[in-house]
């Protein structure tokens, strides 16, 4: 078992622990504290798990919503708080929010909006959502065409992440994870050695099990040190911007696959414009190859490129802001005008499609 406690300058503490057996042994003692309970799941995992929550909890209140990203909305974070309110929780109540990105997501945000801030335990059933998600108290639900536009800061009591899930994802699931693996190995040298090292065995579930606490343990400082995203936390939005573009164009991969394709983009404009390491970045590219299997189809990049314009990050609309890799454990903010973004997606798709070298 590896744990780990974020400690934030709030009065938030959020403990985060690694282990298998997390339904049987370890949820049960920490919901021993809370007189109400109340349970957020999707339909999918609930048929997985639910039954072993019920053997537990028979008399606590449930709330299904379907699965998928395209539920993460203000609809669903709203069905959510009225069934909360039918239960009549009250402040000391803590919602346990069983599933992948979308349930901790809205969850979360619903944990943070209740009576102005009820406990949360998160229990993440996804590689994604173990290894970045779940971890920092990030929540939102998208809004108007923008991922995430409406969230919070919100520390989760717990976060309990158990290897055993793995079991049942499917190829592309785990995929979607190593997105997020591969992100924290371009922000962290030692991750980035031991992905590399292994490049032929990502998928392997002995493998993952040891990598996911180390990649927990190095968002968990990273988030311990700016909780509230004002300066090193940054970092952890490489690759993320091109990403969310293609993701919000597009829509038919997973954010995990999005985020790969999104770090082969930038680490292309890195060599360009922040002064890479070439022969690392490609490097990182070849990992993230590897990870997707190959590069898929995209919609075109201007189409994307408009949508970059809408970033948070952005001060303003004609440039796009970017965290971008440039060596091993090193980023930098990279600020680029709309128009040199757009045409530099278009090139790099262009040498992309053809096979060749980006550059």
């Amino acid at each position: 078992m590896k744990s780990f406690t974020i400690r934030t300058k709030s009065v938030e503490e959020s403990r985060i622990v690694c282990r298998a057996g997390i339904l049987r042994t370890t949820l049960v003692r920490a919901l021993a504290d809370y007189r109400e309970v109340f349970f957020f799941s999707d339909r999918n995992v609930w048929e997985l798990y639910g039954r072993k929550i019920g053997r537990a909890y028979r008399n606590s209140p449930v709330h299904i919503m379907p699965a998928g990203e395209a539920h993460k909305t203000p609809e669903t974070l709203f069905k959510l708080l009225a069934a909360m309110a039918e239960a009549q929780l009250h402040r000391g109540a803590c919602l346990v929010c069983l599933g992948g990105g979308v349930v901790g997501d809205v969850g979360g945000l619903a944990a943070a909006l209740y009576m102005r801030g009820i406990d949360c335990i998160q229990i993440p059933t996804t590689l994604l959502a173990q290894v970045d998600s779940s971890v920092g108290g990030k929540t939102a639900v998208d809004f108007a065409g923008v991922k995430n536009l409406i969230g919070a800061f919100r520390q989760p009591r717990y976060v309990f992440a158990d290897p055993t899930f793995f079991a049942t994802l499917p190829p592309r699931e785990v995929r979607c994870g190593l997105g997020e693996i591969v992100k924290h190995g371009a922000l962290h040298a030692p991750l980035f050695d031991m992905l590399w090292e292994n490049r032929g065995r990502l998928t392997d579930g002995d493998f993952l099990a040891a990598i996911v606490p180390e990649n927990i343990a190095f968002k968990a400082e990273v988030v311990r040190q700016d909780a509230d995203e004002k300066g090193l936390r940054k970092c952890l939005n490489l690759g993320h911007t091109t990403a969310h573009a293609f993701e919000l164009t597009d829509g038919k991969l997973s954010h995990g696959e999005y985020v790969l394709v999104g770090m082969i983009f930038e680490a292309e404009l890195a060599k360009k414009f922040a002064g890479g390491d070439a022969a690392y970045l490609d490097d990182l590219e070849d990992l993230c190859r590897i990870a997707l299997g190959s590069v898929p189809a995209l919609p075109p990049a201007r189409e994307a490129a408009r949508l970059a314009r809408l970033d948070k990050k952005n001060a303003v609309s004609d440039e796009v802001v970017l965290t971008v890799p440039v060596r091993k454990g090193e980023y930098k903010l990279l600020s680029l005008g709309f128009d040199v973004y757009a045409a530099e997606l278009e090139r790099i798709q262009r040498a992309l499609t053809e096979g060749g070298a980006a550059c």
